[in-house]
C-alpha cells in the first residue's frame, strides 16, 4: 500500500502543474483591471499605472507565471490585493467553515440516501421502492440555487424556523449553531443524497441476488444481519467511488450554497474575490481546492483496500 500511495502522489505532480497553468491563465482573463478596482473610479491614470507596476501586472505573462511557480515552491500563495492579507491566512480562516458545511451535508446525504437505497432494494417493486426512486430522480434534477432560495422562502421568510444567512456562534449553544447550518446543509446534501440512494439501490440489488446471500437466508440468518453484515459490506465499493466524487462535488458546489446563505467559507471567498478582481485569491483558493480534490480521490482508492481486502490497488477503479 505504501508503494502504491507513493506512486499516486508522484503521479499527481503533472496534474497539479496542469491545474496551475489553467488557473493562472483563467484568472488573468477575468474582466477588469485589479489596480483600477482597488483604487476606485476616482483614481488617475498615473496612480493606476503606478499600482500596476508595484503589483507586477505590467510584466510579461510568462515572467509572472515563473514568479508564481517560484512562490508556490515556497508554499506562498500570494498576497491578497483586496484583503491586504496573505492568501494562506484567508484560506485557513474560511476553510474550516466549508469543511463543517461539507461534513454535515455528507453525513446527512449518506444516512438518508443509503437508508432509502437499502429500503428500495429490499422492497423492490413496492410502493416504497417507486416512491424513493421518484424522489431520488427529483433530487438529482433540482438546481441548487433554486432549492436554496425555496428553502429560505419557506423556512426562513414564511415560517421563521431557521435564519437565512450567516454562521452561528457555538458559544450561543449547539442548537443555535445548528440552526444556521441546517438549511445550507440540506441544500448542499440534496443532490448527493439522491445519488447515494440510486447507487445504493443498484449495488444492493446486485449483491442480494448472489448465492451466498440466498444461502445465509436459507440458514435462518435474520434479515437485518444479512443486509447489514453481508450485503451492505460487499455493496460498499461502488458507494465509495461515488462518495469520493460527491465530496469533491460538494466542495465545488459550496460556491453557490455559501453565496445563497452568506456562509463565510471558501466558496463565498472565491465569489467575493472574483467581484473584487482579486485574481491572487482566486488562483490560490482554486489551486488549494484542486489539491484537496486529488487527495480525496487518493484517499477513496485506499479505502477500497480497507473495505474489501480482496481488491487490488491500482485496479479498484477502471
Amino acid at each position: 500500500m505504501l508503494k502504491y500511495t507513493a506512486k499516486r502522489l508522484v503521479d499527481l505532480i503533472p496534474t497539479l502543474f496542469l491545474v496551475t497553468v489553467i488557473v493562472f491563465l483563467v484568472t488573468r482573463m477575468i474582466p477588469g483591471d485589479p489596480a483600477s478596482t482597488m483604487l476606485g473610479p476616482q483614481a488617475s491614470v498615473e496612480e493606476i499605472n503606478k499600482l500596476r507596476e508595484q503589483l507586477g501586472l505590467n510584466e510579461p505573462k510568462l515572467q509572472q507565471f515563473i514568479q508564481y511557480l517560484q512562490d508556490l515552491l515556497h508554499f506562498d500563495l500570494g498576497y491578497s490585493l483586496a484583503y491586504k492579507r496573505p492568501v494562506v491566512e484567508l484560506i485557513m480562516e474560511r476553510f474550516p467553515n466549508t469543511i463543517i458545511l461539507t461534513l454535515f451535508s455528507l453525513v446527512v446525504s449518506l444516512v438518508v440516501g443509503m437508508s432509502a437505497g437499502i429500503i428500495s432494494a429490499v422492497k423492490k417493486g413496492t410502493f416504497l421502492d417507486y416512491s424513493f426512486t421518484f424522489i431520488s430522480l427529483v433530487g438529482v434534477s433540482v438546481p441548487v440555487f433554486w432549492l436554496g432560495i425555496m428553502l429560505v422562502l419557506l423556512f426562513s421568510v414564511n415560517l421563521g424556523w431557521f435564519p437565512s444567512t450567516g454562521i452561528g456562534n457555538i458559544d450561543d449553544g449547539l442548537w443555535a449553531y445548528m440552526k444556521h447550518l441546517i438549511l445550507p446543509g440540506i441544500t448542499l446534501a440534496t443532490i448527493p443524497m439522491a445519488t447515494f440512494s440510486r447507487i445504493t439501490r443498484s449495488s444492493m440489488l446486485d449483491v442480494l441476488e448472489q448465492n451466498y446471500i440466498k444461502t445465509a437466508k436459507a440458514k435462518g440468518v435474520s434479515s437485518f444481519i444479512v443486509i447489514t453484515k453481508h450485503a451492505l459490506k460487499n455493496a460498499m465499493t461502488p458507494i465509495l467511488t461515488v462518495m469520493g466524487m460527491q465530496v469533491s462535488s460538494m466542495l465545488g458546489g459550496a460556491v453557490l450554497t455559501e453565496t445563497i446563505y452568506s456562509w463565510p467559507g471558501m466558496g463565498r471567498l472565491i465569489v467575493d474575490a472574483i467581484n473584487k478582481r482579486d485574481f491572487v485569491v482566486v488562483q490560490g483558493t482554486v489551486l488549494f481546492l484542486a489539491v484537496l480534490f486529488v487527495l480525496i480521490n487518493l484517499g477513496v482508492d485506499l479505502l477500497y483496500k480497507v473495505v474489501n481486502p480482496k481488491v487490488t490497488l491500482g485496479k479498484a477503479v477502471k
